[in-house]
């Protein structure tokens, strides 16, 4: 079955981020027991990753980069917030390099990670992790299936077999 809008593919990846000097850096990989799962076509991933799997079929394996802009984009210098120390009285100021789950006005979680501590407070980079990298991917289809009428109504894939719970 070809991979098309409101199919559920599972597929494994190797993620590199690709660095100036044209050298690849390890970042993460799934495994044949843990494959990425998703719905695809309905927003969950990245618009070009999802362009570069379009058409493809169980058993076929590609590799593909995408540059900053057509994954996280480019590095915000201005994405930087100044917590309060005071607010980690309870927990205590974080390390450098900690990553702070957060919460914006409207209910929003996100996360933040800590660039910076001083005694009045806690400077956290709002960017995503990977925004400003080259990403590159190796990707091979494991499964490919039409999605339920309840993975269509919930906006999200039940798992390889769509069987799995929430």
């Amino acid at each position: 079955m070809e991979i098309e809008n409101n199919n559920v593919v599972a597929l494994n990846y190797k993620l590199h981020t690709v660095e100036a000097d044209g050298e690849k850096a390890f970042v993460e990989e799934t495994t044949t027991e843990n494959p990425l799962t998703f719905l695809y076509g309905v927003g969950m991933m990245l618009p070009k990753f999802e362009e570069n799997i379009a058409g493809l079929n169980i058993g076929d394996k590609t590799s593909f980069t995408l540059e900053p802009i057509d994954a996280y984009g480019e590095k915000d210098d201005r994405a930087i917030a100044q917590l309060p120390a005071d607010m980690f009285k309870e927990t205590g100021l974080p390390p450098v390099g900690e990553v702070l789950p957060l919460q914006d006005n409207q209910g929003n979680q996100f996360r933040a990670v800590v660039v910076e501590v001083t005694p009045e407070a806690v400077v956290a980079d709002l960017n995503h992790p990977m925004a400003g990298k080259t990403l590159n991917f190796d990707v091979e289809i494991l499964a490919v299936r039409p999605a339920t009428e309840e993975e269509l109504a919930h906006g999200h894939a039940h798992g390889i077999d769509g069987e799995s719970g929430h």
